[in-house]
């Protein structure tokens, strides 16, 4: 595929330590970003992950983990522990998560300067930490495109009103913002998902991208919605599946040439057919995942695939 330039991806990265009922814990390597940056890899593009793990057994699993997909992992050097998660899964395979984790990441120069940057989770609204990934999104945006994926964390976000702050403002630095029905239900109750987007897009991206479970996803742009619907698969598990339709979202429109310097003046103007492109790779990339068990995005060849049988 073409070389469209670098992409970093900043956030952290996560053991998650699931346990099942009867089964000994099994740990596997987790956290949005890390997912997104492991999936943007998969799919052939230069990654960068910034991010924290400590010199233990589950920093040194995840950081293989990513390596094996292609992921060049750049850390501060300053964690003592690689953080983690307890994750249950329903009878349906939704998780939920109890966790363990300190996100102060240090100031760390980034070279050479990204085409693009991708953040969210924990990463951008936990402090110390979120500071140091606000100003690297800055320091990027005169020459790099910007996405931004809030991926709710109720037990870690805070106070609601502190956290919404601190997600409007990631919002107002991004030119992409990814969110699903339940980040939005829980940043803002009882307010309709659409509702919330057209908001968001008077803050500055040109784009907002709401994840509806298997009922698909909506695009708001200035010119209105477009909705796509979700493939029909049997699902293994949910773990991952946003992530996996965060990086599908890259690779379209990377694809597309709406990444990288210049294409935040041609994303506000970009045509129906060229989002419902990339939305339905946004779609078929998160059916892959949940067809599944874990956060198992796919290869090029494997969402060329799913593309061709949806």
């Amino acid at each position: 595929m073409p070389d469209h330039g670098e992409l970093l991806v900043i956030g952290e990265c996560v053991a998650d330590i699931v346990q099942l009922p009867g089964e000994a814990p099994r740990v596997h390597p987790g956290g949005s970003p890390a997912n997104v940056a492991y999936g943007l890899a998969r799919l052939g593009h230069r990654t960068v992950l910034l991010t924290q793990l400590g010199a233990d057994d589950n920093g040194r699993l995840i950081r293989a983990h990513l390596a094996s997909g292609g992921v060049d992992v750049r850390t501060d050097g300053s964690a003592t522990a690689t953080p983690s998660a307890a994750v249950t899964l329903d009878a349906a395979g939704r998780a939920t998560y109890a966790f363990d984790v300190t996100w102060d990441l240090s100031p760390v120069a980034v070279a050479p300067a990204p085409a693009h940057v991708h953040t969210g989770s924990i990463g951008a609204v936990a402090a110390p930490g979120s500071a140091t990934v606000l100003d690297l999104v800055r320091s990027a945006r005169p020459t790099a495109t910007v996405s931004y994926d809030p991926n709710v964390r109720p037990a870690l976000m805070g106070d609601r009103a502190t956290a919404v702050r601190r997600v409007e403002e990631c919002v107002a630095l991004s030119d992409l913002v990814k969110a699903s029905d339940e980040d939005l239900e829980w940043l803002y109750p009882g307010e309709e998902p659409d509702r919330i987007a057209e908001r968001w897009l008077g803050l500055g991206p040109a784009a907002v991208l709401v994840t509806r479970g298997g009922d698909g996803a909506l695009a708001l742009l200035p010119g209105g919605p477009i909705p796509v619907e979700a493939p029909r698969v049997e699902v293994a598990d949910t773990v991952g599946a946003g992530d996996a339709f965060m990086s599908g979202t890259l690779h379209a429109l990377a694809a597309h040439g709406l990444i990288g310097e210049g294409a935040r003046e041609r994303l506000p103007a970009v045509d129906r057919d060229t989002v419902v492109d990339v939305l339905r790779h946004a779609v078929a990339s998160a059916a892959v995942t949940v067809s599944r068990a874990g956060a198992n995005p796919p290869g090029a060849h494997e969402l060329r695939d799913a593309l061709a049988h949806n």
